[in-house]
């Protein structure tokens, strides 16, 4: 072993140092003591050398069916906006005149109004409907079961024309003891079930047998381990639903609820059957005096898409609200998309992006 390592060491005169330096210059790439080769891609060491990529270029992935489909949907698009602006049957005029007049803003109140009190006390049923339907009690959850039955069972235009004329049936209402002549309230039923108390009862109704369901699919869905982790710790009954269970189960009856409440919006427009001056009832009785029914059709219908679009605004800030528990990050809001959007297509931002790519 020493006779074939001398010749090597004696063919060197030149000190280890110089050697060093002079090695990058003269020797060829990849070249190892010896007079060797090492393979391409490795340093003197064995080692592979790091790739340099300052002078590779950053292409984009291209998606040519996507422009494609873009592009169709865009004609698509630029063919109705062309049709809606040039027919002259839509008669945008009589809309604009119609749109803000005061019988139509008066209506559009109504609807409003409706539409408030009837699924505040809808949800506020349906909560206590499912909290029976939830219950250990048998008599509990067989009034509640049949009540969602009842009034899913039935449609809604039945049930306003039910209750409005109730007093048929019942002459007199009255509150007391029952099954005695105790008597703390009594009217005439023809008086309390007027034309609005009829239409928020059947609309408060229908909506509490949707609502009982919708929240208790809501609470099912949180796991029951949590229930039983938080009992095990001892918390109180009251704390582990409003901590634990309402906040995880208001992610899953959030999108469903706030459907049924744009659906109750335009639902409103039934209750033109009781003549009361909602929107829809007040853009009948408009065109039937006119005969201009398509451009005040239109005028309610610009007013759904108005109301139900401010309801689509406060439903995804809400489910961004109750979302924190479940994504790491909060999706971004259109304005904070727009403002990404604007800051990378930006020119100085755009060269910086660039630069910091080639580096």
């Amino acid at each position: 072993m020493s006779s074939t390592a001398t010749p090597v060491a004696q063919s060197a005169p030149e000190p280890a140092s110089a050697g060093i330096e002079s090695a990058p210059e003269t020797a060829p790439a990849g070249a190892v003591p010896g007079g060797e080769t090492a393979p391409a891609g490795t340093g003197s060491a064995g080692r592979k050398a790091a790739t340099d990529y300052a002078d590779y270029r950053l292409v984009p992935a291209r998606h040519p069916w996507r422009w494609v489909g873009t592009a169709v949907v865009a004609v698509g698009v630029a063919g109705i906006a062309w049709s809606l602006a040039t027919n002259p049957r839509w008669e945008w005029g009589v809309v604009a005149q119609w749109f803000t007049a005061q019988s139509i803003v008066n209506g559009l109140l109504e609807t409003l109004k409706l539409t408030a009190i009837s699924g505040a006390l809808g949800f506020i049923l349906g909560f206590i409907l499912a909290l029976m339907r939830l219950s250990a009690s048998p008599l509990l959850v067989s009034v509640s079961w049949t009540f969602s039955w009842i009034f899913r069972s039935t449609p809604l235009l039945v049930q306003m024309l039910l209750w409005y004329n109730l007093g048929y049936l019942y002459e007199k209402i009255s509150l007391g003891i029952p099954f005695t002549d105790v008597r703390f309230f009594e009217a005439q039923t023809t008086t309390l079930i007027s034309q609005f108390a009829a239409a928020v009862l059947g609309l408060t109704l229908n909506q509490a047998a949707y609502s009982a369901e919708i929240i208790r699919g809501g609470i099912l869905s949180v796991d029951q381990g949590q229930l039983e982790a938080a009992t095990a710790l001892g918390i109180p009954a009251w704390r582990r639903s409003t901590r634990i269970v309402l906040p995880q189960a208001m992610r899953a009856i959030l999108p469903t609820a706030f459907n049924e409440v744009i659906g109750l919006v335009k639902g409103t427009s039934i209750v033109y059957v009781l003549a009361y001056s909602e929107l829809f009832y007040t853009v009948q009785v408009i065109y039937n005096r006119t005969q201009q029914v398509l451009p005040l059709l239109l005028v309610a219908t610009l007013w759904y898409v108005v109301i139900t679009s401010v309801l689509s605004v406060f439903q995804y800030y809400i489910e961004r609200h109750y979302s924190k528990g479940a994504v790491r990050t909060l999706p971004l809001t259109p304005l904070q998309k727009a403002r990404k959007f604007l800051a990378i297509h930006t020119p100085a931002t755009r060269e910086t992006s660039q630069e910091r790519g080639t580096r």
